[in-house]
């Protein structure tokens, strides 16, 4: 989910930046540092975010079984 996030994040600020104000941009460089420091120290703000809303929590999902489960 996380990934889908920050990449349609990356993808919006782009449209924005080029189409309404550059400084849209600043935007696409903090989604970008935010997942090059999560690659590092595994902690990121939307997983914080995502779980607090209960996001990928249920324990039907499939995402937290293992394959052929």
């Amino acid at each position: 989910m996380i990934r889908v996030i920050a990449g349609s994040f990356i993808m919006l600020s782009l449209a924005l930046g080029h189409w309404v104000d550059a400084r849209w941009f600043l935007f696409t460089a903090f989604v970008g540092l935010n997942l090059f420091q999560s690659g590092f120290s595994g902690w990121c703000l939307m997983d914080d975010l995502l779980r607090k809303l209960g996001v990928g929590s249920n324990s039907n999902s499939n995402a937290s079984r293992p394959h052929g489960a």
